[in-house]
This record gives structure tokens, C-alpha cells and sequence, in this order.
């Protein structure tokens, strides 16, 4: 179990859950959508279940999912798994938004409403617990938003969705942002209004701008973690291990095939974490497990409010996972953790593959053909 120095940690208002949850993204195998890579390698289903099983016996309560991770495939093994358990024993979020068919807008009624649909009858669900909008864009001058928050009502009043969260990048852009790639501190809080969600999702990992728990209450460069804070809104964390790039396990010569969401990482990047991890392991241990442990611990504490959600695709990795908070790591532990992190990130920001201001995950551009071979991923 999860040890117990890490107390439960709000996901919406009345519901407490375990620090540690599930991201299922690389269970569900590989997608495309809107020409982007935006699934995982392929898996083996029967151990994917398996795992998700066994992640709940470890003490996971919270298991997020999306209806474009494997388009559709993810929900559909995370349903098998919530066919042989108790469903108020865990929480089950979903994103709506990423994947729009034929509709000129996601947040169309129509397409919301039908997405919300699907995504309950892949997981086998009467309601999900917490329904997440995926992005901001309402279309021109936000003709479908008052569409969108009408829907998400009626599926409120329906039972078919508890809670309506929202994704936000690490920081927000002052103002109202520059360009549709960035979200504004005023266009957020203008959509929070708009929405009332109970969670705020957002991408998070040790290479990301460490979040300032004495952020005054300020729109400059607001971090997403100072903003919930401010509007009384929990916060859902996915990505700590930056796309797996964290655990030490893929070579530069590492290639990510069709629809697999890594494609876009360069061999620059994977040369780089390469060195940059080096310090962790003859600490911590070179097995990707110590890192793993090493990069889900360091997310734990410098997001002191947050679930974390962490993925894997078998049953050794959720074991690694979970058991690993068995054993605490100490002030000189973190302060030696945060040093090695704060170097890799420096130079990935030299190197011109990260922002030093909005170092959420790993968004690079693909590097050029390398060997077809993907070891087993988280």
C-alpha cells in the first residue's frame, strides 16, 4: 500500500483519494488524431488489465482515462477492469474535447453529449466522476461555449457526469495570452466562471517550473497551482514522468512508431536526459524503477495538494510504483533530487527543447529516422 506518511489529497470537494493514481493513456495503444500522433506503443490487454487491477489492490483510487487515448481502446481495458471491482470503490475521470469526428467543434452539443456517451458505454458506467474539458477553444468568439456549459448541465442533471474539471497548462500566460498555443490568466478565470469546475488537470513533472507555494495573488505569470489555490479548485497532475523520459530507459537511438505521442521527442532530448539522470542513478539506483520512484516522489512533494496520476502498461511497473513510497526520502535526498533535476532542465532550455517558463512535458519535434525498436513503456 501506499505509505502512510502520504495522507489522501482532495479530488473534488467531499471525495479524499489516494496521492497516487492512474494515467491510462499508454495502455491504450496507438492513435491518431487531427494528423498528431496521440496514443502509446502497442500493449498486451490481458497484462494492461491485470495491472490496473493490481494498481487498485495497492491502494489507486483515482484512474483517468480519455476517449482519444487508443480512441476509445483505453476506456474500453479500463471497463474490463471496473467490471471486476466494486464501482464506488474508485474514481473515474475522462477528458472530452481532443477528438471531435466530424463536427466543426468539439463542444458542439451534439458531439459533447455523444463523446459523453461513448466514453460511458466503453467503460461500462452509469456516470463518470469527474469529466474533463480537454482545451479551451469554443470556437470563433466562443460561439459553442454557452452550447458546451448547457450540455455539461443537463449531463449534470442527468447523473451521467458528477463533477466537470478543466486541463490547464503548468503557467498561464499573462493576461489573456498571445496566441491560441497559450491560455491566459484572464481567459482562464473567465472560463472557471463560466464552467465552476471542481478540478483543475495539469501536465507536471520534475523538469517543469517548480511551482511557488508563496505565489502572491497575482495574474503575472501565474503558475496553475497558485491559481486553483486562489479559486478553491483541486488539482489532478498527469505526465510526472515526463512521457517516461524520467525512468532513463530510452536510448538516443530509441524511435517512436506511428501514433505513439513520443514520436515527437528528439534524439537531441534522449542524449541529453541520458547525461542529465546520470547523478540520480549512482544515487538512487540505474534500474528505471529507482528513477521512476525517484521522479513520482519528487512530483508528490512539490505538489503537496495534488493527485498524482502516473501511467505504466504492466504489473511490475505499477508494483515499482506504488511500493516504492514504502521507504522515504530525506531532506538531503530531495534537496541532491532537485539539484539534479534543475541541471537537466537548464540544459534542455540551453539547448533550445524546453521553455524555462512553461516546462510542463517533453512537446518536441520528431528527430530524424532511427532504429524501430521501443522498449516496454510507462
Amino acid at each position: 500500500m501506499i505509505a502512510s506518511h502520504l495522507p489522501r489529497r482532495r479530488l473534488v470537494a467531499g471525495w479524499d483519494e489516494r496521492p497516487l493514481g492512474v494515467g491510462c493513456r499508454p495502455i491504450g495503444g496507438p492513435a491518431t488524431n487531427l494528423g498528431r500522433a496521440a496514443g502509446w506503443a502497442s500493449g498486451d490487454d490481458d497484462r494492461a488489465v491485470e495491472a490496473l487491477l493490481r494498481a487498485r489492490d495497492e491502494g489507486a483510487t483515482v484512474f483517468d482515462t480519455s476517449d482519444v487515448y487508443g480512441l476509445g481502446h483505453s476506456q474500453r481495458l479500463l471497463g474490463r477492469m471496473l467490471a471486476q471491482v466494486p464501482r464506488g470503490s474508485v474514481r473515474i475521470t475522462s477528458t472530452v474535447g481532443a477528438f471531435r469526428g466530424t463536427s466543426v467543434n468539439a463542444y458542439s452539443y451534439l458531439n459533447l453529449h455523444g463523446q459523453v456517451e461513448q466514453s460511458l458505454e466503453n467503460l461500462g458506467v452509469e456516470s463518470l466522476d469527474v469529466l474533463t474539458l480537454h482545451h479551451t477553444d469554443f470556437g470563433n468568439r466562443d460561439q459553442f461555449l454557452e452550447e458546451a456549459r448547457e450540455t455539461l448541465e443537463a449531463l449534470r442533471d442527468l447523473g451521467r457526469v458528477k463533477a466537470v474539471g478543466m486541463r490547464a497548462p503548468n503557467r498561464l500566460a499573462a493576461g489573456a495570452g498571445t496566441d491560441r498555443s497559450q491560455v491566459g490568466a484572464v481567459r482562464f478565470a473567465f472560463l472557471v466562471q463560466q464552467f465552476d469546475p471542481e478540478v483543475i488537470a495539469t501536465p507536471f513533472n520534475p523538469l517543469s517550473q517548480p511551482p511557488d507555494s508563496e505565489a502572491a495573488d497575482s495574474e503575472e505569470g501565474e503558475d496553475i497551482f497558485s491559481f486553483a489555490r486562489r479559486h478553491g479548485v483541486a488539482t489532478m497532475v498527469h505526465e510526472p514522468l515526463g512521457l517516461g523520459l524520467l525512468t532513463g530507459k530510452y536510448a538516443p537511438s530509441t524511435v517512436f512508431g506511428p501514433g505513439d505521442v513520443r514520436s515527437r521527442i528528439t534524439a537531441q532530448v534522449l542524449d541529453a536526459v541520458q547525461r542529465g539522470l546520470q547523478p540520480l542513478r549512482d544515487r538512487f539506483g540505474s534500474d528505471p524503477h529507482d528513477l521512476a520512484r525517484v521522479a513520482l516522489h519528487h512530483c508528490l512533494k512539490r505538489c503537496p495538494e495534488s493527485i498524482i496520476l502516473a501511467g505504466f502498461t504492466d504489473t511490475q511497473q505499477v508494483v515499482a510504483n506504488y511500493q516504492g513510497f514504502q521507504n522515504e526520502l530525506s531532506e538531503s535526498d530531495y534537496a541532491f533530487i532537485d539539484a539534479a533535476y534543475a541541471a537537466l532542465r537548464a540544459e534542455l532550455v540551453g539547448i533550445g527543447q524546453l521553455r524555462s517558463r512553461e516546462a510542463a512535458s517533453m512537446r518536441c519535434v520528431p528527430g530524424p529516422g532511427r532504429p524501430a525498436h521501443v522498449p516496454e513503456e510507462r
